[in-house]
């Protein structure tokens, strides 16, 4: 075994090993709507259940729960649509990372070769004198 994949002293394998990001991490406003979103959904969702649960008991708590449940979904929806705003904004303001393929830009390369080609050959006349130039 290498010497780097294990620890001197034990001889043991580390408990992991730090690997390279597959993703890009999210921009931080837009990491910090999605992270009250996720808190908001996550109470709505307990909201909900507590809910359920004392319409099946039968609790006189049951009605309010279930209006406030209702308008949880509200604030649930607005957290989620808030993500995707931010987001938004945060691309539109900071741009995006757009590198097109070399074989597209090649492609566009050699199409406005054939159109100048084109063009000068449109140019010359029949008898093959180029009348711009001279």
């Amino acid at each position: 075994m290498r010497e780097r994949d294990t620890d001197m002293d034990t001889g043991r394998h580390p408990l992991w090993q730090e690997e390279p990001a597959a993703r890009r991490r999210m921009a931080e406003p837009v990491r910090t709507a999605a992270v009250r979103a996720v808190i908001i959904v996550a109470l709505t969702l307990i909201q909900a259940m507590v809910a359920f649960l004392c319409t099946l008991a039968g609790s006189w708590l049951a009605f309010p729960a279930v209006l406030s449940t209702v308008a949880s979904t509200v604030v649930a929806t607005w957290g989620v649509l808030d993500v995707w705003v931010t987001r938004q904004v945060w691309v539109q303001r900071n741009g995006v990372w757009s590198q097109p393929s070399s074989t597209a830009r090649e492609l566009r390369r050699e199409r406005r070769r054939a159109r100048r080609q084109q063009r000068r050959e449109s140019r010359k006349g029949p008898s093959g004198i180029d009348r711009a130039a001279a």
